[in-house]
């Protein structure tokens, strides 16, 4: 069966991703506002009806900062692991807080969800996989190295959000303090166009049919380097790179994959 999905916005000023079948979804992360998640949203063709709760990766500003007053106006349970919800300072909790743990599924309707952890310099970072009916999406961005849950996962996704967060040139010799490019490149900062390649050259499943590569540096990359990088690589899987400023069309994730085409 089919998973629609698209990033809403991804990159250090909001990261926002959606994934759902026909009649219901879930948002994995809410970085950017409440009245920009639903213009987006309104735009491709979305209701917000059909989303049915916010799955919280780590505690960074581009991850939470417009998940009170969305979750508030919608009543959208959101799920947040307990290290994360202590330091997230979330302002205003007029909505339904769930404990999420680890490879403990939670089931959304049809969807099932699942986090798993990541390596992030952060309380306790997950990454999430969405599962309906033999269909599965990883989101996988915010993240140092590619550990053995990231693996696991990554190779058995029909699509996936993967993070290309800087090309390394360009890290080393733009302007960014030392300190800085230091963590942005250690084991728990970000992946480079190099890692997330590397990833995908090797453990790609024959099946994935779109990489959307997510949370490219406004500095450090550009859609166009991403792009290149991967090109010669793709076989039959669509490549899509997620904007910063704009949502993406909408993807169609399962037999006979497309792009959704909405009146």
């Amino acid at each position: 069966m089919h998973l629609f999905i698209t990033s809403l916005n991804s990159g250090s000023n909001g990261n926002c991703y959606y994934v759902g079948n026909e009649r219901e979804a879930v948002l994995i992360d809410a970085g950017i506002s409440c009245r920009e998640t639903e213009r987006r949203m309104l735009r491709l063709g979305l209701s917000m009806q059909t989303v049915k709760a916010v799955f919280i990766s780590h505690e960074h500003s581009d991850h939470i900062r417009g998940v009170s007053l969305l979750a508030k106006k919608h009543q959208l349970p959101v799920y947040i692991t307990p290290g994360t919800l202590t330091n997230a300072k979330i302002p205003q909790r007029d909505f339904p807080l769930k404990a999420l743990r680890g490879y403990e599924p939670v089931q959304i309707g049809d969807l099932r969800i699942t986090a798993f952890p990541k390596q992030h310099d952060a309380c306790d970072p997950h990454s999430f996989v969405i599962d309906y009916q033999g269909t599965r999406v990883g989101v996988f961005t915010d993240i140092g190295a590619p550990c053995e849950h990231v693996i696991a996962h990554f190779s058995q996704c029909h699509a996936a959000f993967l993070e290309a967060n800087y090309d390394e040139e360009l890290l080393e010799n733009g302007r960014y303090p030392h300190h800085l490019k230091r963590r942005v490149r250690g084991e728990k900062g970000h992946l480079s166009n190099r890692q997330a390649l590397d990833l995908f050259k090797t453990h790609k499943p024959d099946f994935m049919s779109h990489v959307l590569l997510s949370h490219l540096s406004k500095e450090n990359n550009s859609p166009e380097l991403a792009r290149d990088f991967f090109a010669p690589h793709l076989d039959a899987t669509e490549l899509i790179v997620a904007s910063r400023h704009e949502e993406t069309p909408v993807y169609r994730v399962g037999v006979n994959p497309a792009v959704l085409q909405l009146s």
